[in-house]
């Protein structure tokens, strides 16, 4: 989700355009071009939203090539299982889809499709057993990835009913995107030769698409009746969603919005010191702050307050807890430049409490002694407390007591979009039809997280790529029935 405006191609990379149809593309020497491969569907990207859209179409009976640039499928969700694939999660569907922000009627609309316990009900159907954690989170019985990924491939490339799925790893497509043109009618002695007419409308569907993707023989031309796109966002780009498929879009009329960093990490300011100081550095980044509560008004003047866990990083926080607010936090430093949080170190204990243990003799006790011993502050926290009092207030209990309640922190800038768990931004939905195909291009479909909308980690963010996945894979199915037969001279589609 985004408010920017649209943004062209080259304000969003600097990566060179993408190759037209008159280029000449190099062909490595000793090997042989081929002849363009020809298909019902061409599926770019095979992650959890693409496998889902392929999963969909060969039920279909379509035949699908799904072609990636890594060498093999899954990469981010396998990333997602090392600690605990978390599938979905348990909470009733309305809070559920509440999750998604200024999205959550659009996402909705896909959850109402294929919803977390239908998600739960196809795991079954893979063999992979599912059960709700303490947090209410859905994880696999196992807590990992790949035998849910090997079921899933397997039913893919041999299906009990439907069309098996091709793969074509190490597939990497060049941004190459362009209709096909309509096959000239046969002419007979008897018909006199057509002459031009009005040409077809910029949005009137074609017979097809030409893609051009790069692997280690060379250039693979790809001509499909249709296509979808499952590229992701720009986080953990070397799982291979790197984004660069903006500016190929916005060449073809694509609305998009600018590609943000969304469940990240945050750099903090302590007073006029840009990030912590080298004793916390050193001895705490990587401590976890348990059950804290945290603070702070959004560029909405909306007050936030939540209990959880985060983490001292080296350069500020990160952890489930600021996660749950990225967003929030990240619009608000792009409006005012920053944004001051507050942290609770003791939400349970009274200001009274603490100021009476606090006030007590020290008995020559230094105050992290005291600290620790009294109020039961681990270190990583005491550390944090001596981060924002000076030495004259660390002696005063009322000031002690104030700060540990609400200690003050400003966040200046969200991490690097590569070190995100996700991205906001992408294709905006409002270039979308309800099927999830792009207005300018028809026969086109897009799902996952390349499209503009964001959610917190909980299993969020997998249920509605997979949502999406789906809805767009009927959607594609739907408009190949609906379209006329191909009148393109083209090979039988293999």
């Amino acid at each position: 989700m985004s408010a920017h405006s649209s943004i062209s191609a080259a304000a969003q990379s600097p990566l060179p355009p993408p190759t037209t149809g008159g280029a000449i593309h190099a062909v490595p020497i000793g090997i042989t071009p081929q002849p363009p491969l020809h298909c019902p569907v061409a599926i770019v990207g095979a992650g959890p939203a693409g496998l889902m859209a392929a999963e969909v179409l060969s039920a279909a009976g379509l035949k699908v090539h799904l072609f990636d640039a890594m060498p093999t499928v899954g990469r981010k969700l396998l990333l997602a299982g090392i600690g605990g694939l978390n599938l979905t999660h348990a909470e009733p569907l309305p809070a559920f889809k509440a999750r998604y922000g200024a999205r959550a009627a659009d996402c909705g609309r896909w959850l109402d499709a294929f919803g977390p316990q239908a998600l739960r009900d196809w795991a079954a159907g893979l063999g992979i057993d599912t059960f709700v954690g303490s947090s209410q989170r859905v994880f696999p019985r196992d807590m990992k990835a790949a035998p849910l990924l090997r079921a899933w491939l397997q039913r893919l490339r041999h299906p009990a009913s439907g069309v098996p799925v091709r793969f074509h790893m190490r597939q990497r497509w060049s941004g190459h995107l362009q209709p096909l043109a309509p096959a000239a009618p046969q002419q007979t002695p008897s018909t006199p030769p057509t002459t031009p007419t009005t040409p077809q409308s910029a949005h009137a569907a074609p017979p097809g698409y030409c893609l051009h993707l790069q692997g280690p023989q060379g250039q693979t031309e790809v001509h499909a009746r249709a296509v979808l796109l499952a590229l992701g966002g720009a986080s953990w780009p070397r799982l291979g969603s790197d984004g660069a498929w903006m500016p190929w879009l916005a060449q073809h009329g694509v609305a998009l919005q600018p590609l943000r960093p969304s469940n990240c990490g945050f750099d903090v300011a302590v007073g006029t010191r840009l990030g912590w100081s080298a004793h916390l550095q050193q001895r705490f980044a990587g401590a976890a702050l348990k059950g804290v509560l945290l603070r702070f008004t959004d560029a909405n003047g909306q007050a936030f307050e939540r209990r959880g866990e985060c983490v001292l990083t080296q350069t500020g926080l990160e952890g489930s807890l600021i996660y749950a607010a990225s967003a929030q936090l990240r619009d608000a430093i792009e409006a005012a430049g920053r944004v001051r949080i507050a942290l609770d170190l003791k939400p349970d204990w009274s200001r009274s409490r603490l100021q009476a243990e606090l006030e007590r003799a020290r008995s020559g006790q230094s105050l992290g002694t005291l600290l620790r011993k009294r109020l039961g502050l681990p270190p990583a926290q005491v550390a944090l407390l001596h981060e924002v009092l000076s030495p004259a207030q660390r002696h005063d209990p009322t000031q002690v007591a104030a700060t540990l309640q609400n200690l003050p922190l400003d966040l200046v800038a969200p991490r690097p979009i590569a070190e995100a768990i996700s991205s906001a931004g992408g294709v905006a939905l409002e270039g979308l039809n309800d099927a999830l195909m792009l207005q300018p291009l028809p026969g086109v479909f897009c799902a996952g997280e390349m499209l503009d909308w964001e959610a917190p980690t909980g299993g969020y963010l997998l249920t509605a790529c997979m949502a999406s996945g789906r809805v767009a894979g009927l959607g594609l199915a739907a408009w190949l029935r609906a379209q006329p037969p191909n009148s393109a001279s083209a090979p039988s589609a293999v």
